[in-house]
């Protein structure tokens, strides 16, 4: 193996964008066609084994990111490279190939799962799409997975609405590892679970990671949650990324305004410290992404916001080795206590 193959991330993002058309409109008289951009100039990279967090609220753009590098929705623009090869240009063959390597967890445990299927047919049916081994070699690693999972091998007959949400989430899961993937996006895999069973849920997670090697695309909209799991961290806003680094590094010396005001709604298990600590208010809603501000998308909400925010797009730039960020004014915790709106 080159030096180059060992170097080349799992996955590269370059530059996605996707945008879903709207209802048309009548702008200076004449009917013009509107799109939401749900997501704009996307890039990242992911290697092997390392778990990738990507944050944000909701409608910021992260699942439709997660579709798009699985090609479960087209990008409007943009690469994604899997070991390497372009998705978009790969053929049916090889995109179910492709797919071998890269599976999804889905947010619902609820409607992610057929419920006329039995949890063995379940959990083999990719190994059944990519003809892997024989029937008796399928239901013997099916119930290996459920092992593995927490789950009981001798429930292999058994249907969805037995199970509670996070048993559910862990069938999955398990239907997720069947073929040993390298990547697989998980999609909120915890956000439709109670507190309890959701750190259950990432401890297995992590457990499966170390035993397997895979790389997790994570994606969530709780930044403690993300912190438990992730390598690396990215954090959208309305359809772009506007700050990516360590986890230590984006928890410990956060440059972008948004960041930090994410940060201050994590609770803390001091009570003490809870008590005393200083929560940012963002004031409104997210603009609609039918119609984005100009220049930066979170200048009418950011509390630090000058003239330059409305009118130039902030560049993604490095503000430390391998911490970018996208603010005209990024710094250690920009938002001091003077600007706080509460």
């Amino acid at each position: 193996m080159s030096a180059n193959t060992e170097n080349m991330p799992l996955l590269k993002v370059e530059h996605l964008t996707k945008e879903f058309p709207a209802e048309a409109g009548m702008l200076a008289g004449r009917l013009s066609k509107r799109v939401v951009s749900a997501v704009n100039d996307v890039s990242f990279e992911i290697h092997e084994g390392e778990t990738f967090g990507l944050v944000g609220e909701s409608g910021c753009g992260k699942s439709t990111t997660g579709r798009s590098i699985m090609r479960l929705t087209k990008p409007t623009s943009g690469k994604v490279y899997f070991q390497g090869h372009d998705i978009a240009k790969m053929n049916r063959k090889e995109l179910k190939a492709m797919r071998r390597e890269m599976q999804f967890i889905f947010q619902d445990p609820y409607a992610s799962l057929n419920p006329r299927m039995t949890i063995g047919e379940i959990v083999s049916e990719p190994l059944t799409i990519h003809n892997v081994g024989t029937r008796e070699e399928r239901m013997r690693t099916v119930r290996e997975l459920l092992d593995v999972v927490g789950l009981n091998p001798e429930h292999i007959n058994r249907y969805p609405h037995e199970f509670s949400g996070g048993q559910r989430q862990r069938i999955g899961i398990a239907r997720a590892f069947a073929l040993r993937p390298k990547l697989i996006i998980c999609d909120e895999p915890v956000s439709a679970l109670d507190v309890s069973i959701q750190a259950q849920v990432l401890n297995l997670l992590k457990e499966l990671q170390q035993q397997f090697g895979t790389a997790y695309l994570f994606i969530a909209h709780d930044l403690s949650v993300v912190q438990h799991i992730s390598d690396r961290v990215a954090v959208m806003y309305l359809g772009k990324m506007v700050e990516l680094s360590d986890w230590k590094t984006l928890y410990n010396d956060p440059h972008h305004p948004y960041t930090q005001s994410l940060l201050s709604a994590v609770p803390v298990p001091d009570p003490d410290v809870q008590k005393t600590r200083e929560r940012i208010i963002l004031a409104g809603d997210p603009p609609s992404p039918i119609d984005p501000p100009a220049g930066c998308r979170f200048h009418t909400r950011c509390p630090i916001a000058q003239e330059v925010c409305s009118t130039d797009q902030p560049e993604f730039k490095e503000v430390a080795p391998g911490h970018r960020c996208a603010c005209h004014f990024a710094r250690r915790f920009p938002i001091r206590e003077s600007h706080i709106d509460l």
